[in-house]
């Protein structure tokens, strides 16, 4: 089965060479900034419409988080182009960090859509060092479909950690490594390197509820599913919250 994942990523790498030259040149990271905002913005029409059960679901308790003011500090890290926004409650006030700066007129399209909510700032970061957030400042942090791209999972949590008030919570929604013994694991095997470099980082193989159930949350659910997304590499999901 390795040999097969190799000589398969051997064969995905010779078609995809343009890309991974281009990456070694320093010139792809620049294009796939530029680039991936408009796939986002598409991928997230998609994304909703197949998900806004799961999302409606997983955020509608975010109230209960509310602090002593009534109104809910909420901050998003990889926000990208606003697609939680519509999920969130009305008053909400909303804070976004992402790395990548071309995501900010999209976010503010999205800002000005969703009227309901009371946007703060855009602040362009790493998940991984959120310095302009003060300690315990905020009542709930969201993170989708961020954790198979960052750099370092841990310290990232450590940070979310960090910024939550105690007795706040953190919310996650992510695709996931399959199952070892099945076959899209293994393509997600093979596709992983040059997935990697198409999609800004992101990672196929990322088993990502092992890092959450290390975080150290006084309190985690968490669940396994196969989302019902038309890409089968990316249908193996968790999602969930942790409490501080």
């Amino acid at each position: 089965m390795r040999l097969a994942v190799r000589a398969l990523r051997l064969v995905v790498g010779i078609l995809s060479l343009p890309m991974f030259l281009l990456n070694l040149l320093g010139v792809w990271s620049w294009i796939c900034k530029k680039w991936f905002p408009y796939f986002l913005t598409r991928f997230t029409v998609m994304y909703n419409e197949q998900m806004a059960s799961r999302k409606r679901e997983l955020f509608g308790n975010l109230p209960e988080f509310a602090g002593p003011s009534g109104k809910l500090s909420l901050l998003e890290v990889g926000c990208g182009t606003g697609a939680n926004f519509k999920f969130y409650p009305a008053g909400c006030r909303v804070t976004c960090i992402d790395p990548n700066p071309n995501f900010e007129k999209f976010l503010f399209k999205s800002v000005a859509e969703n009227r309901q909510l009371q946007f703060e700032r855009f602040v362009v970061a790493a998940g991984e060092n959120m310095h302009q957030v003060a300690d315990g400042s905020v009542d709930v942090v969201v993170c989708t479909l961020v954790l198979c791209s960052v750099e370092n999972q841990e310290k990232l949590l450590r940070e979310v950690c960090r910024v939550l008030r105690p007795g706040g919570a953190f919310y996650f929604m992510e695709h996931v490594a399959d199952e070892r013994s099945t076959w899209n694991y293994f393509w997600q095997q093979v596709l992983d390197p040059a997935w990697y470099l198409l999609f800004d980082g992101c990672n196929l193989t990322r088993e990502s509820w092992k890092t959450l159930e290390q975080a150290g949350f006084s309190k985690l659910k968490l669940q396994h599913i196969q989302a019902p997304l038309s890409w089968a590499v990316v249908r193996p999901h968790v999602y969930g919250y942790g409490v501080k």
